[in-house]
């Protein structure tokens, strides 16, 4: 009880520090801000008055001055050079890395993340009051999901948009629809571990990138160590339930998929003190019911919007041509899914994400 009283009360502080440094950002930035549009806005004041006084809006004028003609300009164009002159005089600079009270050096994290990951509030994980659903009358009709292949103009699978649409409301997500925003969510669901997963999480270390790593109960029992360091090095842990269950979630009855969920959610609870948010449905099979379900049981669902064969150990994909198939499916708000059993998933997922970053990616951790 004292180690957690103590943990929330580091956490309050670190929240403090944060709403600090926001703060004074802000301020900055007001401060930059006057003293760039003060002197800009008096220069505009003074040259439309000028210019009306000579005579007018959007006409030529000329004027005799000791025999030599000057051309008055109109007042659109003659705005247009003042508004270049203060473009020069006040170029946009970008903000600095850091503020004074932080150390630390500007790094590719920075470029996903303005604030920082390292100051992220979710030490112990997030805990979601949903508004709960009734679930009376609900289609329990089990789906199974798969992204499709039809594609919009930005790349991004119709289905996922069509799904988004249908079974939002019930806190799931296939897609974080927002075509104007180049950014990736890395998911990675382990069932088992296949050696694989160190390699994983000392790339996504390496890279700066975090990433949902959605274990069961069996994985977490079996691979403690891993689950902590995935806590620590600030990824999120979700729940990916206790059994795993091959005919998925909706194959049981309501109480069967509350044990599934809960079942996971207090083991990890118990042994990491760490409260897990968010759900993936085994083998992608749900229901409308089976997701207000996870809403009532302060969830969100999260499904995917691109997912591959790369979950067979012993059949796996060339490297190479996983590369680019993963490459060619790039898109706004994508939900990558990718299994932590896969070695070619461990070998190219470096240059998976040096790759994404130079067509203007960027990875942020969904929450």
């Amino acid at each position: 009880m004292q180690k957690k009283e103590m943990q929330r009360k580091e956490m309050q502080r670190r929240e403090m520090q944060r709403k600090r440094r926001r703060q004074r950002r802000r301020r900055n930035n007001i401060a930059k801000f006057l003293i760039c549009a003060v002197p800009a806005v008096v220069i505009i004041l003074v040259v439309v008055g000028i210019s009306k006084a000579i005579g007018g809006k959007d006409h030529k004028k000329t004027e005799v001055a000791s025999g030599n003609e000057i051309q008055v300009k109109n007042t659109s164009s003659f705005m247009q050079d003042i508004m270049h002159y203060i473009e020069e005089a006040f170029p946009k600079t970008n903000p600095p890395a850091s503020t004074g009270d932080e150390k630390s050096t500007f790094t590719l994290a920075d470029l996903d993340n303005p604030d920082g990951f390292d100051e992220r509030p979710t030490e112990n994980g997030i805990v979601l009051q949903n508004q709960q659903i009734d679930l009376n009358g609900l289609d329990t009709t089990g789906l199974d999901w798969g992204q499709g292949g039809d594609k919009d103009q930005w790349n991004r699978p119709a289905g996922c948009l069509q799904y988004q649409e249908k079974y939002g409301k019930y806190n799931a997500y296939f897609i974080s629809d927002e075509p104007e925003k180049k950014v990736i969510y890395l998911t990675i669901d382990e069932g088992y571990e296949y050696g694989c997963s160190p390699r994983i999480l000392d790339t996504l270390k390496e890279k700066n990138v975090h990433a949902v790593f959605f274990v069961t109960k069996s994985f977490a029992e079996q691979n403690p160590d891993l689950v902590k360091r995935m806590i620590e090095e600030g990824h999120e842990v979700g729940n990916h339930s206790v059994t795993h269950p091959s005919a998925g979630l909706p194959s049981q009855s309501i109480e069967q998929q509350t044990n599934e969920i809960v079942g996971n959610h207090n083991y990890i609870k118990e042994q990491f003190g760490y409260d897990m948010h968010l759900f993936r449905y085994p083998a992608g099979k749900f229901s409308e019911q089976s997701v207000a379900l996870i809403n009532n049981l302060n969830y969100k669902s999260v499904f995917w919007s691109f997912a591959y064969l790369d979950y067979d150990v012993n059949n796996q994909p060339d490297p190479t041509e996983s590369l680019q198939k993963i490459m060619s499916c790039l898109h706004p708000g994508a939900l990558y899914l990718l299994h932590a059993e896969s070695e070619t998933n461990t070998q190219i997922l470096g240059d998976f994400i040096d790759q994404a970053r130079a067509q203007g990616y960027e990875f942020k951790l969904f929450q």
